[in-house]
């Protein structure tokens, strides 16, 4: 969330940067906002006010005691009494209202970086590398991933969705093998400098909380409300609160994780788009790279997970192009963002395959991760960034179209050869 002290110190400023999400339900919990941290200071005063007359009557009444006159210090502790009563309604109203300005910070987004490009919708966001493409693409490799991995058996969402129902995805043989590979390739490319984490795949309610998951996208999480658990939507969510409630030391940072996981997501808000193949589903497989900063690392670090993105798509060898996401498309959390998407001939389509965000302290923020500089008083609230270092279903689906040769056969790309038994390219079964 972001500083409740800017609203007091800066709102204006925090105005006119939630302005440049477009968002008008935004700005008008904004005006609540800045409204009850007015209410929220004055409540306080008053009841540390009637909280001081308590406590000073309080002595009265001893004094009284002790000079022997009980009638006295009757008087002075009926007096308390009604105080203290007046105080404990003002600190119940103050904690109603303490709550409803909880509420509106974890749903209020983050405040744009001022260089993240200003736009209203996907549709303005800028191309700022690429697009990376061969001249043409010939015929074999217009055909749709879904049908050469049916032709292949390779892909057999048919019998996935008898199992668990729709938008459930499942690969048999070489294809389950690309999938693993594709794991694998990631965790290794990036182990030179990432500490490989397996962490939890369900999480409690405040751990969703502190990557800003929820409130807002509870609809699109799954929930085990017997245990207060859900289903992780990325490794994000469990790398982000490893250090939560911590204190750091400054020269711990910045650190680096990684982590292997399945994902899963209800898309409650995607229903009936790109349900074809491997295109969405509720269960997948990914690859995420996640750093704790300081806010003066946060923009190399940024930079860095962009260019790990990158590395291993190029490797593979796709068609590809990096976009910068603008305002207006932004998500929640987000500071500054990148999206990679790789071309897939077949569908006819840039696919979105790995997104790199810079949510400086929003996420650490509610997830209470701060930091210790030597020489300094107090305590800094961290940083956190994270980017998809590779999602499994729609690279597998790019792998699928681009490498599609004329016999409709697959060849597997180099990099991924070591994890393939010997496989080198994928026949019919």
């Amino acid at each position: 969330m972001i500083d409740v002290r800017l609203l007091r110190t800066d709102p204006d400023g925090v105005r006119a940067a939630l302005a440049r999400r477009g968002n008008a339900e935004v700005l008008a919990q904004l005006a609540r906002a800045i409204e009850i941290e007015v209410e929220v200071r004055d409540l306080q005063s008053r009841r540390d006010g009637l909280r001081a007359e308590v406590n000073e009557l309080s002595k009265l009444v001893g004094a009284k005691r002790r000079e022997g006159d009980a009638a006295g210090a009757e008087v002075l502790q009926a007096q308390s009494r009604a105080l203290g009563e007046q105080e404990k309604a003002a600190a119940d109203l103050l904690e109603g209202i303490q709550a409803e300005l909880r509420d509106l910070l974890l749903r209020i987004p983050n405040l744009p970086h001022p260089d993240a490009p200003d736009g209203a919708d996907e549709r303005e966001n800028p191309i700022i590398k690429g697009p990376f493409l061969p001249d043409s693409f010939p015929d074999h490799q217009r055909v749709p991933h879904w049908e050469t991995g049916v032709a292949l058996g390779i892909l057999d969402n048919e019998r996935a969705t008898k199992i668990s129902g729709a938008m459930f995805t499942m690969q048999r043989g070489a294809g389950a093998t690309l999938a693993r590979a594709l794991c694998q390739y990631a965790l290794d490319m990036n182990a030179d400098a990432f500490e490989e984490v397996r962490p939890p795949s369900l999480v409690t309610t405040a751990t969703l909380t502190a990557t800003g998951q929820l409130p807002k996208f509870a609809d699109d999480a799954y929930a085990i409300e017997r245990d207060d658990l859900w289903c992780i939507p990325t490794a994000e969510v469990p790398l982000t609160s490893v250090y939560s409630g911590e204190i750091l030391e400054e020269a711990q940072l910045p650190i680096r994780l990684m982590a292997y996981t399945p994902c899963y997501r209800r898309e409650a808000g995607s229903a009936g788009r790109d349900t074809r193949g491997m295109l969405r589903a509720h269960e997948f497989d990914k690859v995420e790279i996640l750093s704790v900063a300081t806010p003066a690392q946060g923009p190399a670090m940024l930079i860095e997970l962009r260019d790990r993105a990158e590395a291993l798509i190029k490797g593979l060898g796709l068609p590809y192009r990096i976009i910068e996401i603008c305002t207006g498309d932004m998500g929640q959390s987000h500071h500054r963002s990148f999206d990679i998407e790789v071309y897939a001939p077949g569908c006819d389509d840039w696919l979105e395959v790995s997104s790199i965000s810079w949510f400086s302290d929003y996420q650490a923020r509610r997830g209470d991760i701060r930091f210790r500089t030597p020489g300094e008083k107090g305590t800094t609230v961290a940083n956190t960034l994270n980017g998809s270092a590779l999602a499994v279903p729609r690279v597998w689906a790019a792998i699928v179209e681009n490498y599609r040769q004329a016999d409709g056969t697959v060849a597997v790309p180099q990099v991924l050869q070591q994890y393939m038994r010997g496989t080198t390219v994928i026949g019919p079964r």
